[in-house]
């Protein structure tokens, strides 16, 4: 939704005008505009940039810097439809400025959008009868939203969750069916989908872990992946010192897991078994280690633990790894070399096994090799690091190679 960068412009600046949100978290990687950051957020916003607004924000941007002229009207943020955009005006430091009647104004309009449907309200604004045209975006870090374009408007269908959070901002209590019927309009990687799981697992409620749970038998997959998705978030967002939803969550995922023949609910419910560092979550995982699905081989790689004493790896779960860390999909790959370099295990077999994997075809798969050993303590690591080949363009600082330079400083005088 930005516009081209202007000639002159300071680079966090032409970043945030052009809409290019890599090289934003670049410059803000390397300390770079940091002395404008405040205006960067007042352009960001003003642009429609959301995703771009947050980063800024976690960097240290100050919405109360912006003048108010120059500030966008929350109003003009739930007619764009994207929740990052509204979420960055919902910031902690401005949300006291609006009253509470804005709040359910806004919170009308974006109920008036989503009922509606973007398609049809943008029709009715534009009077155009011409060609939509739709497209996923990226509307944050973690979730996208579908963008429509027609009669030279542009708007994000975002407006479900833009509604749940501006309930939930304002103290409504709005009932599991109405928020699950919300996120069935999408699919999981939208942002309707993620602000209800998220919020419903938030709330640590027995009704709502009862109406999720109930949804493990329903006929229809995407309702079953709702329902393993609000339960294992309930469990891992319980950071309460009795943590009353392990058990539960432990018994209800190593049973699902035998049943479950959808490949996609299969992967959350082991990612969820994934969640708990206990042996018997690992005999679970380890069922599935030779499964012909790269995606359900991933949630184990990246699921087992180290757990025995001495600390280490159990024997089966050790052979996991080690072919896990040999298999033909890169990520898995991958994530089977992130679990053992993040493990307590440092037997020799591990090390050599990430060593080989510093001429793997895939530069990802050799930064973590190199990331594992260093961890290790094995000075393969600062070979691996130098024969690795440039970053593409535009990649975020690495900071796996950190690991490097910290075994340098912890050992280069052995």
């Amino acid at each position: 939704m930005g516009s081209g960068a202007a000639d002159g412009d300071p680079p966090l600046i032409g970043a945030v005008r052009a809409g290019d949100t890599a090289l934003v978290r670049s410059l803000l990687l390397e300390d770079e505009g940091s002395g404008m950051l405040d205006s960067a957020f007042c352009l960001a916003v003003g642009t429609y940039s959301g995703a771009i607004a947050q980063l800024l924000l976690d960097h240290g941007a100050d919405p109360n810097r912006c003048e108010p002229e120059t500030l966008l009207p929350l109003r003009e943020a739930v007619d764009s439809g994207s929740p990052a955009l509204v979420e960055a005006l919902l910031d902690g430091r401005i949300r006291n400025t609006y009253s509470r009647s804005e709040l359910l104004d806004v919170r009308d309009l974006a109920r008036h959008w989503h009922d509606r449907g973007v398609e049809a309200e943008l029709r009715r604004l534009t009077g155009s009868p011409g060609a939509l045209a739709r497209t996923r975006v990226q509307d944050d870090e973690y979730y996208s939203v579908d963008e429509y374009v027609l009669g030279g408007r542009t708007v994000r269908d975002g407006h479900a969750a833009i509604l749940t959070r501006l309930e939930e901002l304002l103290g409504i209590r709005t009932s599991f069916e109405e928020l699950m019927t919300r996120a069935m309009n999408h699919d999981s990687d939208h942002a309707a989908w993620g602000s209800a799981t998220i919020l419903l697992a938030g709330r640590r409620d027995r009704g709502v872990w009862a109406a999720a749970a109930a949804l493990r038998t329903h006929p229809e997959p995407s309702h079953r992946l709702f329902g393993a998705e609000v339960l294992r978030l309930t469990h891992l967002l319980d950071d309460s010192d009795e943590d009353a939803f392990a058990g539960p969550a432990l018994d209800l995922f190593t049973d699902w897991s035998t049943e479950e023949e959808d490949l996609t609910v299969l992967t959350e419910v082991l990612v969820a078994l994934g969640e708990h560092a206990v042996p018997r979550a690992d005999a679970a995982l380890l069922a599935y280690a030779c499964h012909s699905d790269a995606g359900v081989r991933r949630a184990v790689a990246q699921g087992l633990t180290s757990w025995s004493e001495p600390p280490g790896f159990p024997g089966d779960v050790r052979e996991a790894l080690l072919v896990l860390m040999t298999d033909v999909d890169a990520v898995v790959r991958r994530s089977a070399c992130l679990t053992v370099a993040g493990g307590r295990d440092r037997d020799v077999v591990f090390a050599d096994a990430m060593a080989a994997l510093l001429d793997d075809a895939d530069r990802r798969v050799r930064l973590v090799a190199v990331y594992g050993l260093a961890l290790h303590d094995d000075e393969r690591c600062v070979e691996g690091a130098r024969r690795l080949p440039p970053a593409p363009p535009g990649t975020s600082y690495e900071h796996e190679l950190d690991a490097v330079w910290r075994y340098e400083r912890r050992c280069g005088g052995r």
